[in-house]
């Protein structure tokens, strides 16, 4: 696979591309439509009918599980055309993999657009088995562990064909501990960098983080230097791409918007959790990135939980020794996007080390197709040495990326 490529006369001649010369852009959030034969290529004889794959029903081409069960994901989960035209989000759900540009689904193609786009590096995250992989609750456990199992093993062959470019999360069997620090063990062994989980298991009747129960896995991450990665939609209260945040009288492309809108706020609350259960007092190594979900609104979560803890008295923090601000600062992550007007304010609020740029590639609301150009335009009045940081440095540490 390529491992650079020629960069486009475009590129070249982007005068707010030139500003970030020298800077190897990291995407920390980007997506990969898995292709039709993921799983079956890879699965023992006796599972081929039963692991995830894509079948003709009733109402279309629709991913299925154990037979014919849906995973709830018929479509490509990809805005980008076979021209490179980028559809409205609405319309995603009407395309499959033979209608989106290979980019999408193939890694040879997906390093050839990062070229094009300025693009050094991506972290990469799931779709078919849910942004946490939580999209197999009901399945038998020996189908939902190989499945993931599976998936870890085909990001590990696209992590090493990529040449040091892509960089997949691997998926863990949250649903039981053993098997989840069994799973990151093995997947720091294939070279993975981190693992992407369930922010809300108690939803499904397990403990939630905080708990005794979830020790082991904490202790392992912060041991083997895994971030834990929580994608916006991993759990069961914020998995619809339309949410129910849009008035019933809303036409279908206000109530994507406004789901969408709503689901970049929904990490708040594992957020909060995380902090104030003292789970990062108990593992000061433990790192903890928030996916998607935008930056411009932790500043203020910062402040209300500091200003909420000095007003419930010693009790509430008892379990805490530093302000719930001092973790965030610590060890949890952020990245943005779209965000530009106050960029430098939100950084010096949230912290130069703590902020990271995605693309969301290639989602509905995803940069495309002049991710660099627009995020040069952002930080085009932030320090040059925290614009590399920001873009390139955080990340580079945070995945041990070489750049």
């Amino acid at each position: 696979m390529a491992t650079g490529g020629s960069v486009s006369m475009s590129a070249i001649q982007s005068p707010a591309r030139n500003a970030l010369a020298g800077i190897k852009v990291i995407d920390v959030d980007a997506h990969y439509s898995e292709p039709a034969d993921l799983w079956t290529a890879r699965a023992p004889r006796k599972f081929k009918d039963r692991v995830p794959q894509i079948k003709l029903l009733d109402s279309g081409p629709t991913w299925v599980i154990d037979g014919d069960i849906s995973l709830g994901c018929s479509s490509a989960a990809s805005v980008i055309r076979k021209d490179r035209s980028k559809l409205l989000p609405i319309d995603m759900f009407d395309y499959q993999l033979a209608d989106v540009h290979p980019s999408s689904y193939d890694g040879k193609a997906r390093v050839q657009m990062m070229d094009e786009m300025g693009i050094w590096a991506q972290i990469i995250y799931p779709d078919i088995l849910g942004f946490g992989g939580r999209n197999t609750t009901a399945i038998d456990p020996a189908l939902r562990l190989l499945s993931t199992q599976i998936y870890n093993d085909a990001m590990a062959e696209l992590q090493a064909e990529s040449g040091g470019r892509l960089f997949p999360m691997a998926l863990l069997p949250w649903w039981d501990v053993p098997q989840s620090v069994a799973e990151a063990e093995r997947a720091k062994s294939m070279g993975l960098r981190g693992v992407n989980t369930n922010p809300e298991p108690h939803s499904n009747g397990f403990p939630d983080l905080s708990e005794p129960h979830w020790d082991p896995l904490w202790e392992v991450c912060s041991a083997l230097d895994l971030s834990v990665n929580f994608h916006i939609g991993a759990s069961d209260d914020s998995a619809s791409w339309f949410g129910t945040s849009g008035w019933p009288s809303q036409t279908p492309e206000r109530k994507i918007l406004l789901g969408g809108a709503m689901m970049f706020l929904s990490n708040a609350k594992p957020l909060a959790n995380i902090v104030l259960s003292g789970l990062l007092e108990r593992y000061p190594k433990l790192k903890i990135v928030s996916v998607e979900s935008g930056a411009g609104w932790i500043p203020f979560l910062m402040q209300a939980l500091d200003y909420q803890v000095g007003e419930a008295g010693a009790a509430a923090a008892a379990n805490l020794s530093m302000k719930p601000s001092e973790y965030f600062k610590r060890q949890i992550y952020s990245c943005f996007w779209f965000e530009g007007e106050d960029l430098g304010r939100i950084v010096k609020q949230i912290g130069e080390d703590n902020l990271m740029f995605e693309t969301d590639f290639p989602h509905p609301v995803c940069l495309y197709p002049d991710p660099v150009d627009r995020v040069a335009e952002a930080v085009a009045g932030i320090d040059p040495a925290v614009q590399k940081k920001i873009l390139s440095g955080n990340a580079a540490r945070l995945y041990s990326i070489e750049c």
